[in-house]
């Protein structure tokens, strides 16, 4: 019952690479399942628990639908056994998901996360000496948060595990944000980022950061960064490996290489909750420029191909290779302006194509982007007006904890005859920028 369904299952492979077998049922209890392996042989599942109930129905006052953690020991291959345990409901802060155990000196250490994906996000831990229990909360509550300090340039950390290397250094992961400041608030582009902080045994028995306090340092120490370089795809007999798509396990549906080009077979509008010819990638800098190069020739109106900045169905800015019926070829800029439910579109400027190919391009910078396109060996020339970024982003639109994958750039077609009308993407470069 209620509005999230959640089923567990398990898959093995002998390497991470490799062919993973078929996957078995565990659960349906919550979400954020984990494994653990206890030095004894046996093996743990847990999860958070969802309460569909309604208020004033949880274990925890601060939210009742997440009702705590679950442990229940599982086999292999006989499954789950044994009774259910509930662990531990979490601090007062609530939204208590994403359990982890590991043991050390004789206790069992629980990481998890709390406050949601937003800005009250932590990383909480607890210990016992029983695997079942009862479970302490750390005496500073948290392991490490930025809630309290909004100056941070990382924001919003939580959901980790605990790192142990081979020599002995111990670490902790964690996820965040790199907010920029924008018209309605903060926001972020880049989605959820992948952090780690150094951290250290105290005398007490608990992990804390090695740099004292809760936020962790925006830097690792001894960390090399990897330097910015611009990526140009051609599309030839695969698709590249930062390439994603909408939904569907039928690619050959939505796409083929050609091996000259990547043709988009159009499917549904942009704004569909399902079939979408969509093809993007992850914006990985708050400033970079995306081009591609398409042959494209729509007979009417209800075809188009796009470059677009691309959130989710009500969170996204497009360019249109499209057909108007007095001036023919034509682009037109169309935006979702994080309209939720309603979806409404917001359309910009058309202007008259000439025939052949057609290099579309957009230049994002921190919460401002724009359209440009231009004729092979011609200078781009802008397309419309400055359009707002900062919409394009986990907090655009419904906000904060209804989203956290962060923006994507890429190319779409759709065809809503139905008819299954292609278009000709030649290739896609990514440059990162600097901030004006």
């Amino acid at each position: 019952m209620g509005r999230l369904k959640t089923h567990n299952y398990t898959t093995t492979c002998e390497t991470i690479d490799g062919i993973w077998s078929a996957r078995k049922y565990v659960n349906s209890s919550g979400f954020d399942p984990s494994l653990f392996h206890d030095a004894d042989g046996r093996k743990w599942f847990l999860n958070m628990r969802w309460n569909h109930r309604g208020k004033g129905t949880g274990l925890n006052p601060a939210n009742d639908l997440f009702d705590g953690i679950e442990l229940q020991e599982w086999h292999p291959e006989r499954g789950l056994m044994g009774e259910v345990a509930t662990i531990y409901l979490g601090s007062d802060l609530g939204l208590t998901e994403a359990p982890h155990l590991f043991k050390q000196n004789g206790w069992y250490y629980l990481t998890i996360a709390e406050g949601g994906t937003g800005y009250d996000h932590a990383v909480t831990m607890a210990r016992a000496r029983d695997i079942r229990g009862p479970y302490e909360t750390h005496p500073q509550k948290h392991l490490l948060t930025t809630r309290f300090s909004s100056d941070s340039p990382l924001q919003r950390t939580g959901h980790g595990q605990y790192v142990e290397t081979a020599a002995g250094e111990v670490f902790h992961t964690f996820l965040c944000g790199r907010p920029l400041p924008g018209p309605r608030g903060p926001f972020c582009a880049l989605g959820r980022e992948t952090g780690l902080a150094k951290c250290v045994w105290h005398d007490d028995g608990w992990l804390y950061l090695a740099g004292g306090g809760m936020v962790p340092p925006l830097a690792l120490a001894g960390a090399d960064r990897l330097p910015d370089v611009p990526i140009s795809r051609m599309f030839s007999e695969r698709l590249p490996t930062e390439f994603q798509w909408l939904r569907t396990p039928e690619p050959a549906r939505i796409f083929a290489l050609t091996g000259r080009s990547l043709r988009l077979i159009g499917r549904e509008s942009i704004g569909s909750w399902f079939e979408q010819a969509l093809v993007a990638r992850r914006q990985e800098h708050h400033s970079y420029s995306a081009s591609t190069a398409v042959e494209a020739d729509p007979p009417n109106w209800q075809r188009a191909a796009a470059l677009t900045t691309y959130y989710n169905r009500h969170k996204f800015h497009a360019v249109l290779v499209t057909h108007d019926l007095l001036l023919g070829r034509v682009l037109q800029v169309v935006s979702c302006l994080g309209d939720w439910p309603g979806e409404a579109l917001t359309f910009g400027p058309t202007v008259a194509l000439p025939v052949g190919l057609i290099r579309l391009e957009v230049r994002v910078d921190g919460l401002k982007q724009q359209f440009y396109w231009s004729r092979p060996g011609e200078v781009p020339q802008p397309i419309g007006g400055i359009l707002d970024a900062s919409i394009i982003s986990d907090e655009g639109g419904r906000g904060e904890h209804a989203s956290f994958t962060g923006a994507f750039v890429g190319m779409m077609a759709h065809d809503l005859t139905g008819q299954g009308w292609t278009a000709e993407f030649l290739n896609f470069d990514y440059l990162p920028l600097q901030s004006a």
